[in-house]
């Protein structure tokens, strides 16, 4: 098996602290990050770092919960399955995080421009947006309002994602990558 393989990566590249691919629901999201915490606080993470990895952990897991689709061709159907890894990469020092899932098309041109709003952005420009997305109340629940993107990029350092078509019309694979520097 690859195993080995695995193994060998994870020596030379870094550890994942969690992986998971399947159905998604809440009360899997919270025992996950029941374990990220007990996993941060073995490695003696300060508590700026974890807390940016939980809330953002928290955010993409949220994000693949909405807008998970089935790969078919009837692009209604609803289906909250994802990969999600948190790791640190030795080479960087830094820890990352990583969610893929299928999407529609429809979806995609949903969050495809809200990211590219907050990935140029400053911290501080961050926060304004952030506090204005709050304080309008606009979008408060209302699946897809844009304000955990800003919420991932307040808390990262590096922010890179993917829109993959898949051999079924209108769907994408979507792939997002998340840097946190360990600031220890």
């Amino acid at each position: 098996m690859q195993v080995n393989s695995l193994e060998s990566i994870l020596d030379t590249e870094g550890i994942v602290f969690l992986s998971y691919g399947g159905f998604l629901t809440q009360s899997l999201i919270a025992g996950m990050v029941e374990a990220l915490e007990l996993e941060a606080e073995s490695h003696g993470l300060k508590m700026n770092v974890s807390n940016n990895i939980m809330t953002v952990f928290i955010e993409l897991a949220q994000n693949m919960m909405n807008y998970s689709k089935k790969l078919t061709n009837e692009h209604s159907d609803f289906d909250p399955k994802g990969m999600i890894i948190v790791g640190y990469d030795k080479n960087n020092e830094d820890y990352y995080l990583f969610s893929r899932n299928l999407i529609t098309k429809k979806d995609k041109e949903v969050i495809e421009p809200k990211i590219k709003q907050v990935i140029p952005m400053e911290k501080d420009e961050l926060k304004q947006l952030y506090r204005e997305l709050r304080k309008s109340g606009q979008h408060k629940h209302k699946k897809g309002a844009g304000i955990g993107f800003v919420e991932i990029a307040r808390r990262s350092d590096n922010m890179q994602y993917t829109f993959e078509p898949t051999q079924v019309e209108d769907m994408y694979y979507f792939s997002y990558r998340v840097c946190i520097h360990n600031k220890q």
